[in-house]
C-alpha cells in the first residue's frame, strides 16, 4: 500500500439534533468543531436525522397535516377571499 494516501481514522462524535443523542462512532471525516464529551474531546458533527429520529427505527410515523391539499391552499389564502 502506499503511505499518507488515507484520511484520517477517528473517533467522532455525531450529535442528532433531533433526538438529542449523541453517538460516538469511528469515522473519516472531517471537521473543524470539537466538543467535550464525557471528560474527553472529539471531533463533532451534528447530524439532523439518525437512527435514533428516523421513522422507520423508531416506529413512530410523523405526519405534517391531516388536512388535504385544497383545505390547506384555502387555510393558507383565505384573506384573500372577497
Amino acid at each position: 500500500m502506499r503511505p499518507n494516501i488515507h484520511p484520517t481514522y477517528r473517533e467522532v462524535l455525531f450529535h442528532d439534533t433531533n433526538a438529542d443523542a449523541y453517538f460516538i462512532i469511528g469515522s473519516t471525516i472531517s471537521t473543524k468543531q470539537t466538543k467535550l464529551f464525557e471528560g474527553k474531546e472529539y471531533p463533532y458533527k451534528v447530524l439532523d436525522i439518525s437512527s435514533a429520529s428516523h421513522p422507520f427505527y423508531t416506529g413512530a410515523f410523523r405526519q405534517k397535516s391531516a388536512d388535504g391539499r385544497i383545505a390547506s391552499f384555502n387555510k393558507r389564502f383565505a384573506r384573500f377571499k372577497r
